[in-house]
């Protein structure tokens, strides 16, 4: 019986690469012993990258094009691409060939041992800059330290799992996902694969230095609680403070009688202590936000058209 391998590829802006990845993709039909099936997922591109993936797919019946009526985010392209894919074996990739897809044999060698679950590509930083490798590794020390799974630095979201390991991502069914929590999250033997640093093929990334300031902190506060604990240790440490120093002050008026007030140490207190506060509230606010979302329980993506079904387009929208 043959096996069947899903290929899952998010796009956003990826016109000009979809052309190159399918060759990359078909040439490894004599090297893995899998029938393909790719999913292209168009998170609300606004360049043409659902008609080349439509004019593909019309060429090769393997692939099915999802096409999102608007940008839902790369999770929601991910979570969509997992949910339509049938196959025994399942790997998420990005279009711009920085996933190189020759790699897809020696993870494709690996879980068909049957030993592992997961088949993680780690990314090497080679000719990264210094002050990004820095920030990234120092992003990835803090976020473990408030996290309860381990994150590694260099792994994304590339990587290959079997159908037990799908099926189990998929009854994760929050609104807020952040995937490299939750593909650590459903646990299973990983086995990874380093490979080297490689460029994006055509067209310029669209992650802004914002979206991934809000990425790194959806990373930590969609993931767990353990931020709230943190911030309760504060305030218990700040009031600790507080009140050491007023037992000083308590035994220097003892001792020298009635001191001026000082200024220095006023604003100080009251600077500090306002921070907390407002560090605090910031981040209750996160959470509540997040809490919003969840109970409004909207659908994660509506999905305009689907190659695979005859009633997808403007009159027919899926909602997941």
């Amino acid at each position: 019986m043959t096996t069947t391998l899903s290929i899952v590829v998010p796009c956003y802006r990826e016109a000009d690469n979809l052309a190159r990845l399918h060759e990359e993709l078909s040439a490894l039909d004599g090297r893995l012993d899998a029938e393909l099936e790719i999913i292209i997922v168009d998170d609300g591109s606004p360049d043409d990258t659902f008609d080349v993936a439509r004019e593909m797919a019309s060429r090769d019946p393997r692939i099915r094009v999802l096409s999102f009526s608007r940008n839902f985010g790369k999770e929601a392209a991910m979570l969509a691409g997992l949910r339509a894919a049938t196959g025994d074996v399942v790997v998420v990739m990005d279009a711009d060939l920085q996933h190189p897809p020759e790699l897809l044999v020696q993870m494709w060698e690996r879980i068909r041992s049957g030993d592992v679950g997961q088949v993680v590509a780690r990314r090497t930083r080679d000719g990264d800059p210094a002050v990004r490798t820095f920030f990234s590794r120092l992003y990835y020390r803090t976020v473990n330290s408030l996290i309860d799974v381990e994150l590694t630095d260099g792994v994304g979201d590339f990587r290959m799992l079997s159908r037990p390991a799908v099926d189990a991502l998929l009854l994760l069914s929050e609104r807020n996902r952040f995937s490299k929590g939750l593909f650590a999250w459903i646990g299973f033997p990983v086995e990874t694969i380093d490979y080297r640093n490689v460029g994006r093929a055509a067209g310029e990334s669209s992650w802004t230095f914002r979206q991934l300031v809000n990425y790194g902190l959806d990373g930590v506060i969609s993931f767990n609680d353990r931020p709230l604990r943190k911030l309760t240790g504060l305030g218990v440490l700040a009031t600790a403070v507080g009140l050491l120093y007023l037992v000083y002050l308590l035994f220097d008026w003892a001792v020298d009688g009635v001191d001026a007030p000082g200024y220095i140490t006023t604003i100080a207190v009251v600077t500090v202590l306002g921070g907390i506060q407002l560090l605090g509230l910031a981040l209750v606010g996160e959470y509540i936000g997040r809490i919003y979302a969840e109970v409004k329980a909207r659908p994660h993506y509506i999905v305009a058209h689907d190659s695979a079904r005859q009633d997808s387009g403007p009159d027919g929208p899926q909602c997941r």
